[in-house]
């Protein structure tokens, strides 16, 4: 809110309940007690006081902003957080911003139902009992950029354009604009396909497409949008509540779905890994396991390619740099350089070198010294969790 022109300052607080007085950890304590049945009353809502200049921005564009930075259909909850203090709400000062409040909550209930989204559910009262939250609840992005925020949209533009718009009512088609289309299932991998459901001005969005989409070499096909709907034919087994959503189709059903993203690569590839590969693999990949000698398809592989990660696809190893070491497990004198990581084991009373796959994270084998020149260096790694790609 605080980077919309005209905005002079955001403030954190809480309101909506029937104490006065209280701080964040006394909200808390409240709120468990009345999951538990223990209190009654009415707990605050957190909330943000935002104070704006209306000769530089309409009451309505706030109000627009609000709509669309968050889902207003969740009830008492945003994202991961659940509970009455995350409820949505609109607290009011006067009669004319709350004919507002309800006329706009009017506007986007329709965009929202054109989106296949449910009722709105947001909280539009008098404000009372108003309390300013603690200091480092200020500004939390600002002084936490990775820090977790729950709140992704619904990636639904809140449709009209001026006060007098969002007076009058129906919705025309024509006033839903900059918001992508529904995807068609027919225009996907119908057997298996990754989509990214993101939100417009989603800091963990963008941050997921720095991470892993810029680099994508998997060969799952993968696609993003900011339409909250399943592609056109294809089925989700819930409701999306966070952005980014990474869900996996299968068959054009919903199998599984990671939420959220703050930066944690190694757990969204275990997370998709466990998803492609086999028990086999994963026992490998994920348990430090070792597949039994002689047994790797490629072990006896000699044609020129590359052999890959099998989840983030990242080239590992060159067929050039192969050979029989006749230990029963493929051997390789060198990595492609950086694709790799190295890490100490002590496990089963030995001391080795655990070889891993620096874009997964993934145990690949471990590395001794007793290979040819140049390295002089025996990369002795699982067959089973190598993927092998002719030239």
């Amino acid at each position: 809110m605080s980077e919309v022109t005209g905005v002079v300052d955001v403030e954190s607080g809480y309101a909506g309940g029937d104490s006065s007085g209280v701080g964040y950890q006394q909200i808390l304590n409240h709120e468990k007690a009345l999951r538990a049945g223990k209190a009654t009353g009415r707990n605050h809502a957190e909330v943000i006081k935002i104070t704006f200049d209306p000769e530089k921005v309409t009451l309505e564009t706030v109000l627009a902003k609000f709509w669309e930075n968050h889902n207003p259909t969740q009830g008492d909850r945003q994202g991961n957080d659940i509970g009455s203090n995350y409820r949505s709400a609109i607290y009011y000062h006067d009669a004319a911003q709350k004919e507002l409040a309800l006329a706009t909550q009017k506007i986007y209930q329709q965009a929202l139902n054109t989106a296949g989204f449910g009722p709105i559910t947001t909280e539009i009262l008098p404000l009372r009992n108003y309390i300013t939250a603690e200091e480092y609840h200020q500004d939390y992005l600002k002084k936490n950029p990775n820090g977790y925020c729950g709140l992704g949209g619904t990636g639904v533009k809140y449709p009209a354009s001026g006060q007098k718009a969002a007076q009058n009512a129906p919705l025309s088609s024509e006033a839903i604009t900059d918001r992508q289309e529904m995807l068609d299932g027919k225009d996907l991998n119908f057997s298996q396909q990754l989509v990214i459901f993101e939100a417009e001005n989603c800091e963990f969005c963008k941050l997921f497409d720095k991470d892993i989409l810029n680099r994508w070499q998997a060969e799952i096909p993968v696609i993003t949008t900011i339409n909250t709907n399943p592609p056109a034919g294809w089925t989700l087994e819930k409701p999306l509540f966070a952005a980014p959503t990474i869900v996996l189709f299968r068959n054009g059903k919903e199998v599984s779905r990671y939420t959220g993203y703050n930066g944690e690569q190694s757990n969204f590839w275990k997370w998709l890994g466990f998803q492609l590969l086999s028990p086999e693999q994963q026992k490998i990949a994920f348990e430090q396991g070792t597949e039994p000698p002689f047994t790797a398809t490629i072990l006896d592989e000699k044609r020129p390619g590359k052999f890959v990660d099998p989840v983030t696809g990242a080239t590992l190893f060159l067929s050039q740099t192969k050979f029989d070491s006749k230990t029963g497990w493929p051997s390789f004198f060198d990595p492609i350089e950086g694709s790799v990581t190295l890490h100490e084991d002590n496990s089963h009373g030995m001391k080795r070198i655990e070889v891993r796959s620096a874009s997964s994270g993934i145990h690949l084998g471990h590395v001794f010294n007793d290979g040819p020149p140049p390295s002089f260096k025996r990369y002795c790694i699982n067959g089973n969790v190598l993927k092998f790609i002719p030239d």
